[in-house]
């Protein structure tokens, strides 16, 4: 479940979306230390709504990277032959 406060991450680089899922488990550790549950369930929800964009953004760059990738395979010999 999404944290219904962040709409829109889409103007974040994949390195700010690292940067702060990392600062968030941190977060998240010590929510767990300190066993405050609506801390734990808030911090989950903030961090399933960067994990949905971090895989779309990783995800669109994984097809751009594909579609780049181009590899044809021609046996010797039998390139231009008609018999």
């Amino acid at each position: 479940m999404e944290h219904p406060f962040i709409h829109n991450l889409s103007d974040k680089s994949l390195e700010e979306l690292q940067d702060t899922m990392s600062d968030l488990m941190k977060k998240l550790s010590f929510a767990y230390q300190m066993q405050n549950s609506p801390m734990i369930h808030q911090i989950n929800m903030v961090l399933e709504s960067y994990r949905a964009e971090h895989r779309k953004k990783m995800d669109e760059l994984i097809k751009k990277q594909l579609g780049k990738t181009v590899i044809k395979v021609e046996k010797e010999g039998e390139v231009g032959r008609k018999d």
